[in-house]
């Protein structure tokens, strides 16, 4: 049944790193053999467990940037200079190293690729990376669902997966919106999301979109307001944030 527990999937388990790249100055991808790994939907993210020799251990979840269909598990972890986690995942992590993990977790924001109406997307910064996990399952079972991304971030050195979005073959429509500096002869949006960007990069509601809102806490609920005052359906605006861990 669709939605229901997949056996083991809360257990911890231990996964093999096998590549560290590097995709923006505070971000990197994460490369995972997971022996155990049950398999995942689009959108979907796990737990990692880190231990200290002195027995401390700490946990954050982390969104999957692969699709169901690839043969790895592939994570993409934004550094966050306090963090407990993410400074020894985008710094330390080596290839041969061992993660302990568990997942996949979250029911919710997930596209199977069989949903009624458009694909909708919306990133904040590292919010791109389950959308990613999505678009990456859409290319990989060929479904013809139309797909939109607006995705914004500081610079266009902080965009995540930038060679992959920016594809001239790709027929996913990306729109990129840079809030702090661009290039002098950027031709993209400049600033954050507004109604003029809203206008050009969205279907409107009685096009029944299906929506999903990624990205930080006051990303996510300014687009999810602006897309609900636009006449969605707030059932069909799916959202997922994330934001300083207390």
């Amino acid at each position: 049944m669709a939605g229901a527990a997949l056996p083991g999937r809360l257990n911890w388990q231990l996964a093999r790193v096998v590549e560290v790249r590097r995709e923006t100055a505070t971000a990197k991808t994460i490369v995972l053999d997971a022996p155990d790994w049950v398999g995942h939907r689009a959108g979907q993210h796990v737990d990692i467990r880190l231990t200290a020799e002195d027995g401390y251990q700490t946990q954050r979840s982390y969104s999957i940037a692969s699709a169901p269909e690839d043969t790895q598990l592939i994570l993409t972890v934004e550094e966050i200079g306090d963090g407990e986690v993410s400074p020894y995942l985008a710094e330390e992590l080596r290839a041969g190293d061992e993660l302990e993990l568990r997942g996949p977790i979250g029911g919710y924001f997930v596209w199977n690729g069989n949903e009624s109406g458009p694909l909708q997307l919306f990133a904040g910064g590292s919010g791109v990376v389950p959308l990613r996990a999505m678009l990456r399952h859409r290319a990989a079972t060929s479904n013809t669902t139309p797909a939109r991304l607006v995705y914004s971030a500081r610079t266009l050195e902080d965009i995540i997966y930038r060679e992959e979005l920016t594809d001239p073959t790709s027929d996913v429509d990306v729109q990129l919106a840079l809030t702090r500096s661009w290039p002098e002869d950027w031709t993209g949006h400049r600033g954050r999301v507004d109604d003029a960007l809203l206008d050009s990069a969205t279907w409107p509601a009685n096009e029944a979109p299906v929506i999903y809102i990624c990205g930080p806490t006051g990303f996510v609920e300014a687009i999810s307001r602006q897309m609900v005052a636009r006449g969605h359906a707030p059932g069909r605006v799916k959202t997922e944030r994330f934001g300083p861990t207390a």
